[in-house]
């Protein structure tokens, strides 16, 4: 076994020691606010005493042949991100967390994942920043790729801990510190609706919404009308979820779904493709609106359906910043990542995402929306980016993000496009749409390409 210290405290702050791989695998949930399913996540270290500093999740790449490009790309984040915020980390450790299929193969589940593991470390080390311990946990049970010693490290494992039984539960405790359940879990909660009749009715909502309002986003003059109705028609049902009583969160979902119609649901998610009008949106991230907010954009994000997904990037970032500046940052990592996943190019999402995990203070940003909603007006793009990426004005590498011009009819859509079930796919000629494409769905995508003065409404 490596015998380590990690401290979980700045100094003058409480301090927790971990001794040892064992303790190590027992604090992550209680460093991530969840359980990590199907995730590799990297912790920097800083000091002699290796006290934790900033950290990444990532999902684990499916396919082996990705594992070297994002194994790179993760330990260059992780470097970067701490050189900008606590100066550039000592040691770094690393977690790869999967569960067999079957929960009974966690060794095969450790050796399938160790060339990963490997590849991390030694990119990392290509850094000049040592990886002190690289754990596996799977079924229950941990491994360390880095301590060759089988009296310790025995080759079917350790088993966890009993929760609650440890020191670092025992202070998450004390500290009010609280586990919410597992990645899957949190996911779930913003994730589209799977019913097949629930899925077909939002998606002809969606359908019958974009010919009335897609025209009006494009035109310069009717988007200052579509805002105002989208967001006067999210204050309407901000206001009907925030009368019902506190329920546990599956309950609640239930119920906040059964509040919103799917032509309501519709018109807003279509609504807030503009940015100016998400913008707006975003200034109701404090007191008791704030979290009858949070369960809008939630319900939202599930209402994107079928060839809708892309569009749930707005509504999933919203959720993540509100949670953001609410303090749950478990909650906002959460959401930003699978906005990210809806649409990797939405800038809004990356800049939060990034401000989160580096541990940014939201206040800059309440400020700037604050003061735009008291002047009646939408947020400055670039004032929000300057408050998102401090770095920039310091000379160090910015956020790098890829500027899209309006693609020609007939352009080509990244990605796959939604075949609806039971239609035949048809080779279509050059320049002519998909033959499983709404029209509708069409002339969405068009006009979430554009914000006003040409800029992309999905920013």
């Amino acid at each position: 076994m490596n015998k380590h210290h990690e401290s979980t405290g700045r100094a003058g702050e409480q301090q927790i020691t971990l001794r040892g791989p064992a303790e190590l695998a027992d604090a992550l949930p209680y460093l991530m606010g969840f359980y990590p399913n199907d995730s590799v996540v990297m912790v920097a270290l800083h000091g002699g005493r290796g006290r934790f500093g900033g950290r990444l999740r990532l999902g684990i790449p499916q396919a082996p042949g990705e594992w070297e490009p994002v194994a790179d790309q993760l330990a260059e984040c992780l470097v970067s991100g701490s050189e900008r915020r606590e100066g550039r980390p000592d040691a770094i450790v690393i977690f790869l967390c999967q569960d067999s299929p079957d929960g009974t193969g966690g060794r095969l589940a450790m050796e399938r994942l160790r060339p990963f593991a490997q590849r991390l470390r030694t990119a990392c080390g290509a850094l000049d920043v040592p990886v002190l311990e690289a754990l596996c946990i799977s079924d229950g049970r941990y491994w360390s790729y880095c301590c060759p010693d089988t009296r310790c490290c025995p080759d079917q494992g350790n088993p966890l801990a009993m929760p609650g039984t440890t020191v670092m539960a025992a202070a998450a405790a004390y500290a009010g510190v609280h586990v919410r359940g597992t990645l899957r879990d949190m996911e779930a909660r913003l994730q589209p609706w799977r019913t097949p009749a629930a899925v077909t009715a939002q998606e002809e909502a969606l359908d019958r919404a974009g010919p009335a309002l897609i025209p009006r986003l494009l035109d310069e003059r009717a988007r200052g009308e579509v805002a105002a109705e989208t967001l006067r028609l999210a204050r309407t049902l901000m206001d009907r979820i925030e009368e019902t009583q506190p329920a546990p969160p599956a309950l609640s979902d239930a119920g906040d779904d059964q509040l919103i119609g799917s032509d309501e649901a519709a018109a807003v998610i279509l609504g807030l493709q503009d940015r100016e009008t998400r913008d707006k949106a975003a200034a109701w991230m404090e007191g008791a609106e704030a979290q009858a907010a949070l369960r809008l954009w939630r319900t939202l994000a599930r209402r994107c359906v079928g060839p809708y997904g892309e569009h749930a990037a707005a509504p999933l970032t919203l959720a993540g910043w509100v949670s953001w500046s609410t303090g749950d940052e478990p909650g906002a990592r959460v959401a930003l990542a699978l906005a990210l996943r809806a649409d990797p190019g939405y800038t809004f999402a990356q800049l939060l995402h990034r401000a989160c995990n580096e541990g940014l203070d939201p206040e800059a940003l309440r400020r700037c929306l604050r003061e735009a909603a008291d002047e009646g007006t939408s947020p400055d793009a670039r004032a929000v980016e300057a408050v998102m990426d401090p770095a920039a004005d310091r000379g160090a590498t910015s956020l790098r993000v890829r500027r899209v011009r309006p693609l020609p009819d007939g352009g080509r859509r990244r990605g796959r496009a939604y075949r609806r079930p039971g239609a035949e796919r048809v080779k279509a000629s050059p320049g002519s749409p998909r033959p499983w494409t709404s029209a509708a769905g069409r002339r969405s995508r068009d006009a979430r390409r554009y914000g006003s003065r040409g800029s992309r409404a999905r920013r």
